[in-house]
């Protein structure tokens, strides 16, 4: 088959390079000239994504995967476009912008020929698919869908860093505006996936039919929407363990013994570009969903809540060197969307405290162009707040940061009998010891 694949960014590029892979002719499109010219380059442009490299390096040379800026050059006479622009909330409204969709949209719809198939990976508000992008494209194309061309959901599962594993290991999910249109996607992306075994699973792995773009629009949102709901109730637990001055650790080990309980666990934000975000896209459509609301919003306080409680330690924090151990969302990962830096930072500042960010994975002028001074360890302090559990971060000590009078823990990461000495306040660990 001959592929596009609209938006080369840390999802869209592997799922190029998979389909490529699995013996198909791809054509990447995106705005950015840089990414095109490293992909032209056999070169990943961005690091961390397992695998990635050598697959550039062996398919770029071979003829199988380019990329251009102009949708004039991909999209007409594709057997299938696959869209994975992205799709931004807005901050204070919660609701969805979608400026760099819309456009992206348009601009296929322009080159669009009969006979292909066109796949949103991006993760959408229920609804979306039917009621914004078929009209759009049929306005801007001429041509009907479910005739001319077929228009389907399928939504990208997987986690940077290890796409090309995840791929294989989750159901890929579809769903289409008629029958036929399902047929088709499932019918495509058989032909560019491959599966692990899962007996695990109720049916096989594989590229299931949701039956419609709603069901598996979502799907998404709630497998999504869920996992924020549990660590806000997790998150719940632990502030009141800290008021009883019960490890809810232990209480969370003791609870999931049962298989009926799956409490995740608490932690001082979560970050990345999906369990922040999808939440405020399933409320964009279910209004009433008030559940949903006030786990995001307990999440998104944690990290002043958590500032809060170090002040109530240390006292008046004006004029204190506080360090955020790591900026990004993760660990491990190399990656700042909707990372608990920012609030962290926006709380310790607000108390008047010098605030200063640590990151193994970050060089001192990267962490400059997000406006912040880099700590180095070694360097005096008096308050530390781990912010990412990055594995450095395990076997850090008192020593490490002179003078520090206060740890705040947000990942539960760092090792008791290394801050021996040094109040430690873990998160839901029962309060500082």
């Amino acid at each position: 088959m001959r592929i596009a694949v609209i938006a080369l960014g840390k999802i869209g590029l592997p799922l190029a390079v998979q389909f490529a892979d699995s013996g198909h002719e791809v054509i990447g499109v995106d705005v950015n000239q840089t990414v095109v010219d490293l992909v032209n380059a056999g070169t990943e442009p961005f690091p961390g994504e397992a695998h990635l490299q050598e697959k550039l390096a062996e398919l770029v040379p071979a003829g199988r995967l380019r990329a251009t800026t102009d949708y004039a050059e991909a999209v007409p006479g594709a057997d299938a476009v696959v869209i994975v622009v992205p799709l931004f909330v807005n901050d204070a409204t919660w609701e969805p912008d979608f400026g760099w969709m819309d456009a992206a949209t348009r601009s296929l719809a322009e080159h669009l020929t009969p006979g292909t198939l066109v796949s949103y990976e991006t993760t959408l508000p229920v609804g979306t698919t039917r009621g914004r992008w078929k009209p759009m494209i049929e306005e801007v194309s001429g041509l009907s869908e479910g005739e001319d061309f077929h228009l389907v959901f399928s939504p990208e599962r997987v986690l940077t860093g290890r796409v090309f594993a995840d791929l294989r290991k989750y159901p890929k999910l579809v769903g289409g505006l008629s029958p036929e249109g399902s047929r088709r996607a499932v019918e495509f992306y058989e032909a560019v996936l491959q599966f692990d075994e899962r007996p695990d699973l109720a049916r096989p792995n594989g590229v299931w039919d949701m039956g419609s773009s709603e069901a598996s629009e979502m799907a998404k949102l709630a497998e999504t929407t869920y996992r924020d709901v549990n660590i806000g109730l997790a998150n719940q637990f632990a502030l009141y363990a800290d008021e009883v001055g019960v490890d809810v650790y232990s209480v969370i080990e003791a609870c999931n013994s049962q298989p009926f309980s799956h409490i995740h666990r608490p932690g001082i934000a979560v970050g990345g570009h999906c369990i922040p975000v999808y939440p405020r896209l399933y409320l964009s459509t279910d209004r009433d969903a008030e559940i949903v609301r006030t786990a995001r919003l307990l999440n998104a306080s944690m990290p002043e809540r958590l500032v809060a409680q170090a002040a109530g330690i240390l006292g008046d924090l004006s004029g204190l060197t506080a360090v955020v151990l790591g900026a990004a969302y993760r660990g491990g990962v190399k990656e700042t969307a909707f990372s608990g830096v920012f609030a962290t930072v926006e709380a310790l500042e607000s108390r008047g405290a010098k605030v200063l960010v640590h990151d193994p994975l970050y060089t001192d002028d990267e962490l400059a162009r997000y406006g912040w001074t880099a700590y180095h360890l070694g360097e005096p302090a008096d308050l530390a707040v781990v912010q990412a559990d990055h594995a450095d971060y395990r076997t850090l000590a008192a020593s490490d940061l002179p003078g520090v009078r206060l740890v705040v823990d947000g990942r539960n990461v760092t090792a008791a009998d290394r801050w021996v000495g040094t109040p430690r306040l873990v998160i839901g660990a029962g309060g500082a010891r």
